[in-house]
């Protein structure tokens, strides 16, 4: 990869479905807010809630086994130590952060 390359990422040929889910879970947050301002059953929008939360989830999940699968082996296979520590220490804190957030 040269300098003004973009880099491409483990994600990278599931752009465009993750962009298309992406663009379904604004379309559910867009009618929770519709929810609320109608008036709706609060059981009804927590449901609503809880569905957009479990869509971002399997997005999340999606892009962090894309991550380990292309990016932390790609370091791991480069040999560099410097690169895969890196590599190692970015996928620690991410899992970490994504755990305290469940």
């Amino acid at each position: 990869m040269t300098e003004t390359a973009t880099p491409t990422y483990g994600y990278f040929a599931d752009k465009e479905p993750l962009i298309k889910r992406m663009h379904r879970i604004e379309g559910q947050v867009r009618g929770i807010e519709k929810m609320i301002t109608g008036d709706r059953y609060c059981i009804d929008i927590l449901t609503q809630i809880a569905a957009v939360d479990t869509a971002l989830e399997a997005v999340a999940f999606k892009i962090l086994d894309d991550h380990v699968n292309h990016c932390v082996a790609g370091a791991l296979a480069s040999g560099d130590k410097d690169v895969a520590s890196e590599k190692s220490r970015e996928l620690l804190e991410a899992v970490h952060r994504f755990a305290r957030t469940r």
